[in-house]
């Protein structure tokens, strides 16, 4: 029963990370025009989740998971999702949602969490979010499997949240849209992670929109 606590706490929204300020490209689509309601929203976090989360995200938890206490390693995974994360503004939410993610850990003094902080200011590391899930989530104990359920269902349940924030869509039907969306997640952790797997990420559309949020002249959220 322990383990499945600590399962819901690490999954708790309410767990300081830092995620409430990114949007991760929903309020760019928004502004874009694209359907957010129940239906519409629902396809585009699937897309969303097949091609950002799973070929980059995932994957750079996993690699970093597996490569326990070994920072020279974890430093390369967070390099390579540095190399694929095309846009700036994304680039920057994922290291500023690690970096919060981290800090968190630091203060509760999760064994090796305050080594990384210290490889990030050396300039050795930039502490993205999936890296630093990977990494923080096997030193509190978590198994890997959970840890890249837990990685998804926040992923997913993040860009739903912001399109409610945003008011596109009504809190019932988030969660139907949500329901929908889970159904992928749960196939795409079921999906063994290769050894060599490399981070990828192909998701045009979220970049373009990202890339045109950040000009914009009013937002509500930092990406």
């Amino acid at each position: 029963m322990t383990g499945l606590l600590t399962v819901l706490q690490h999954a708790d929204s309410a767990f300081p990370s830092g995620g409430f300020a990114f949007s991760n490209g929903i309020e760019g689509l928004a502004a874009l025009g694209a359907p957010l309601g129940r239906d519409g929203l629902a396809v585009a976090v699937a897309a969303m989740m097949r091609h950002r989360w799973a070929s980059s995200d995932r994957v750079a938890l996993v690699r970093a998971y597996r490569a326990g206490d070994d920072l020279a390693r974890i430093g390369e995974v967070d390099r390579a999702v540095e190399a694929a994360t095309l846009v700036e503004p994304l680039r920057a939410g994922s290291r500023r949602n690690g970096g919060a993610l981290l800090a968190a850990h630091i203060r509760l003094a999760t064994p090796g969490a305050a080594l990384f902080g210290s490889a990030i200011d050396r300039g050795r590391a930039f502490g993205h979010l999936a890296v630093v899930q990977g990494f923080v989530w096997r030193s509190v104990g978590l198994p890997q499997r959970e840890a890249v359920a837990i990685s998804g269902y926040a992923a997913a349940a993040g860009l739903i949240a912001a399109a409610v924030r945003l008011g596109t869509i009504g809190a019932v039907d988030a969660q139907a849209a949500l329901k929908l969306t889970l159904d992928v997640v749960a196939e795409l952790i079921e999906t063994e992670v290769a050894p060599d797997a490399e981070i990828t990420s192909f998701a045009p559309w979220v970049d373009a929109a990202a890339a045109r949020h950040a000009r914009a002249w009013v937002r509500l959220f930092a990406s």
